[in-house]
Formats: structure tokens, sequence, C-alpha cells
């Protein structure tokens, strides 16, 4: 739980749409709602922030402690934050910036706010800075009037972030194999963008299963009893695609993704895995969803 002092700041960021007063007036804040590691619960913490064209830099200075504070550990186990700004509140990944890259966001954060070098100096550990993107610009969703749409939404962005992960680690690889032959620099490790995006992946594919299988699937199968083994088909396809999913959180569980070439074999296995899952839903589920109301109606 926050202390008293942070729930009041809190409590007046929320009721003033970001405006606080006392020893905060005028400073730049956001508050950042992030999983506990351990804990799994929701933790808000209220942070000084220096925006950086459509992202928002927060710094992990826990005033010049020799730890980092505990909303830095939470992210690194939950990479999806909720973010809010002023009247604006939106999820977002939060991703710490490594090696020339931080240094470079580090220096950028000193020149707004000179505090963050003196806690910077006071303290062994590198800060980390954490980048935090604003949301863009969205191009209207498809009317969403029935459980087939919102299944179809849901299997969209999975799509998608599952073809970004990829694709970054496949530039990734790339970018490795130009570092062989003599003379040539140590290949980048996997960064900290991928692990945080696959990381992010894992945990919102595990929740949409999860919620399938306690509640969607048994639902459907007492009004469908005669398709039971599709609905077995698609348990025992959720159970498969998550012992993938275990292998990844495995490579993940470090800062440092330590096998870049197993991580790239089980990303492809469940990219094959996953994609043929879908399709197979899509094909035997939406039609028997396409009559169903969505949002269900409150009773």
């Amino acid at each position: 739980m926050p202390s008293a002092f942070q729930q009041s700041v809190i409590d007046e960021f929320r009721a003033n749409a970001g405006k606080v007063g006392g020893p905060f007036a005028g400073s730049d804040l956001l508050l950042l709602t992030t999983i506990g590691a351990r804990s799994g619960q929701p933790h808000t913490t209220p942070l000084g922030h220096v925006r950086d064209g459509e992202r928002l830099l927060v710094v992990g200075s826990n005033l010049g402690a020799p730890h980092h504070p505990d909303w830095y550990h939470n992210l690194l186990a939950h990479p999806t934050v909720q973010v809010e700004l002023g009247d604006q509140e939106f999820p977002s990944l939060a991703v710490p910036a490594e090696g020339p890259a931080r240094d470079e966001l580090f220096a950028r954060v000193v020149a707004e706010a000179p505090g963050y070098a003196e806690y910077q100096a006071a303290t062994d550990r590198v800060l980390p800075v954490v980048v935090l993107h604003l949301p863009g610009p969205r191009e209207p969703a498809p009317a969403v009037t029935t459980l087939a749409d919102k299944l179809t939404e849901v299997h969209t962005w999975l799509r998608g972030q599952l073809a970004q992960v990829h694709a970054e680690t496949e530039a990734h690889f790339a970018a490795r194999a130009a570092h062989r032959g003599a003379g040539a620099p140590p290949p980048p490790g996997l960064g900290l963008q991928i692990r945080q995006r696959c990381l992010a992946f894992c945990q919102a594919l595990e929740f949409h299963h999860t919620g399938e299988d306690g509640h969607v699937l048994p639902v459907m199968e007492g009004y469908h009893p005669h398709l039971r083994p599709v609905f077995d088909r698609l348990r025992e396809e959720h159970r498969s695609i998550a012992a993938v999913q275990s292998a990844l959180a495995a490579l993940l569980a470090g800062v440092a993704i330590a096998e870049p070439d197993r991580f790239r074999a089980e990303l492809t296995r469940m990219t094959e895995q996953l994609t043929a899952h879908l399709d197979y839903e899509d094909a035997e589920i939406l039609p028997l969803l396409a009559d169903v109301p969505w949002p269900p109606a409150s009773r």
C-alpha cells in the first residue's frame, strides 16, 4: 500500500486532473499503476516524468537509495502498466532503456530535472530510465455488437502483438548476423524491448485462455453438447500452448535473455501453434456467437 503521504498525493492528483500542490506544485507528475511482482495486486505510485516527444520518461531513482524501487521490479515482472496523466488514463508497455540509449535519455532527463543527477551521484547502481509511450491516434474500431465481434477483436489484437514480437526478434537476429567476422564487435543480446513485449503478450494470452476455459467454453458446451469434440480440442490446444508459454517464461525470467537461439525457437513454435489454434477457433466458434449480443444485457 502507498504511504499516507503518497495516498494524499494520489487522491489530490485524481481530484484535480493531475494538478498537485504542496512540495509538488508545478511538477510534472503521473500516476503509475503496476502489478506486484510477488503479490499480484495493483500498486499506484506518483512519479515525476519528462516528456520526450510521444514518450514519457520515468527514472527509478528511489531518491538515490542503493536498491531499485518496488515499482521497477513490478514492471519487469508485469510489463503492461496503467498510466494516469492529467485527466488521461491509458495502458502502456513499460520498457527500460539500455546501453547508450539509456545514457542519452538520462541526459535528457537531467537537462530538464537536474535533481536526478544528484540521485545518481548518491548510489553505485545505474538508475534505470523507463520509457512509456503515449497513446497515438487510433482509427475508428469496427463496431462490436456481438460476442463474435468481441472475440474477433481479441484474436486480431493477439495476432498483431505476436507478429510484432516475431518481427522484432527477427530484426534482432539480422543485426546479430552483421556482427560476424574477424574484429567484429560482440553480437548484441536480446533487448529489453523484446523481453517486455513478449512477456506482456504471454500474460495477456494466458488471461484470455483462462477466461475461455473457465467461462466461455463451459457455457457454450451447455448450449451445443454435440460439439464437445471441438471444445475438447480447444482445451487441449490451450494446454499445449501453455506449455510453450511456460518455456518462454523461463527464458524471460531474467532481465537478459540468456539463450537467444532457444528463445527464437520457442517463439516460432508458439507462433505456429497459436496461429493454427486461432484459425480453428474462428472457423468453429465464431458462427456460434454471431447472435449473442455484446456487451451482455445488465440484469
